[in-house]
C-alpha cells in the first residue's frame, strides 16, 4: 500500500525538498547512486567489472522542460561514452537512457527524442556497446516503441524496456521475441491506473513469468530485472527448457541492491549487469527504489532513526 503514497511523492516538489534536506538522505542515496559526475563513476565501472559484473549506466533526470536541457542530457550520455571508450569494455558497460531525459514530453517532442538520442546510440556503436531505452509511463510507450523501431534499422542491438504490470505487455513481448533484440523485462515502478496495469503483487508476478516464458522461447535475447528468488529461479528453469546458453540471456540488478546476489550468479557463469546510475538530479530515481520495495523504506527510516 506504500508504494503507490511514496510514486506519488516522486512528483511532488515539497517532498522532494523535504527528502532532500534531512541530513540522512545523502547516506541512503549514496546505497543507490555512487556518485554525481562522470568522474566519480568510471572508477565504479572498472571495480564491478573487474568482479566478472558487467553494466548498464544510466545518467539520472527526467523532469525536462526545455529542448536546452535535452540538449545537455544528450551531452552528459556523449561525454560518458567518451570516458568509457579508453576502458575497452564493449557491451560490458553499455547505457540505458529514458527519452523524457532527451526531450519526449516537449512541443515536438518524439522527433526531438530521437535526434537527440540517436547521437548517443550512434557513439554507443563505434566504441563497441550499445543503448537500451527505457520505459516509463504507460502514455510514453507508442513513442517509445516507435523510436526503437527507428533505430534498430540502422543499430539492430538496440535494446528496449518492457514492464509486466502492464496489460499490453504480453502482446509488446510477442512482436519484440524476434531475432538479434534485446528486451529487459521489468515488473514496472510508475503509478498506474487499474484500467492499464495490474495493481497486485501475485498479479504482476503471474504476468511477469508469462512474458518471460515468450521471450525466452523466442528468437531474442533476454534481459531479467528482477532481485526476487523466486523469478530467478523461474526464470532459470525457463531458460535450460528453452535450450538456451548461459550467454544468451542475462539477468540484471540495481546498484546496492542484493550485492551479494550479483557476484553469485556471475560466479555461476550467469551474465550479470548492474544498473548504475549517476547525476544530481536523483530524487524520482530514488523515490522509485523506495517505492520498490519495502525494505528499501525500512532501511532508509532506521537510518533516519539511528541519526536522529
Amino acid at each position: 500500500m506504500l508504494g503507490p503514497v511514496i510514486l506519488a511523492a516522486s512528483r511532488s516538489d515539497r517532498m522532494r525538498r523535504l527528502v532532500s534536506a534531512a541530513p540522512v538522505t545523502k547516506q541512503v542515496v549514496d546505497r543507490f547512486i555512487p556518485g554525481e559526475r562522470v568522474d566519480d563513476i568510471v572508477p565504479v565501472v572498472e571495480e564491478l567489472t573487474a568482479k566478472g559484473l558487467e553494466l548498464t549506466m544510466d545518467v539520472v533526470g527526467e523532469d525536462i522542460t526545455t529542448p536546452e536541457q535535452a540538449a545537455a542530457a544528450r551531452d552528459a550520455y556523449l561525454e560518458l561514452v567518451d570516458r568509457l571508450k579508453p576502458l575497452e569494455l564493449g557491451t560490458r558497460a553499455e547505457m540505458s537512457v529514458k527519452l523524457s531525459m532527451f526531450g519526449q514530453s516537449l512541443p515536438g517532442g518524439h522527433e526531438l527524442a530521437l535526434a537527440n538520442v540517436r547521437p548517443v546510440v550512434e557513439a554507443a556503436a563505434e566504441i563497441g556497446t550499445t543503448v537500451t531505452l527505457d520505459a516509463e509511463d504507460h502514455t510514453t510507450l507508442d513513442s517509445m516503441f516507435a523510436i526503437h523501431e527507428d533505430l534498430r534499422k540502422d543499430f539492430p542491438q538496440t535494446g528496449c524496456v518492457i514492464q509486466a504490470y502492464l496489460f499490453r505487455t504480453e502482446a509488446d513481448a510477442r512482436r519484440l521475441a524476434d531475432a538479434g533484440s534485446r528486451v529487459r523485462l521489468v515488473k514496472g515502478a510508475y503509478k498506474e491506473p487499474a484500467d492499464v496495469a495490474y495493481q497486485q503483487k501475485h498479479e504482476i508476478d503471474k504476468a511477469y513469468v508469462r512474458i518471460l516464458k515468450i521471450l525466452m522461447e523466442g528468437a531474442g535475447y533476454p534481459m531479467i530485472g528482477s532481485h526476487d528468488p523466486r523469478l530467478i529461479s523461474i526464470a532459470q528453469e525457463l531458460a535450460h527448457r528453452a535450450g538456451r546458453k548461459l550467454d544468451e540471456y542475462e539477468f540484471q540488478m540495481l546498484y546496492g541492491i542484493r550485492g551479494d546476489e550479483h557476484l553469485r550468479l556471475a560466479a555461476e557463469g550467469h551474465r550479470m549487469r548492474v544498473y548504475t546510475a549517476y547525476g544530481t538530479d536523483w530524487y524520482g530515481y530514488f523515490m522509485r527504489r523506495l517505492a520498490e520495495k519495502p525494505a528499501n523504506l525500512l532501511f532508509f527510516a532506521r537510518s533516519t532513526l539511528s541519526k536522529g
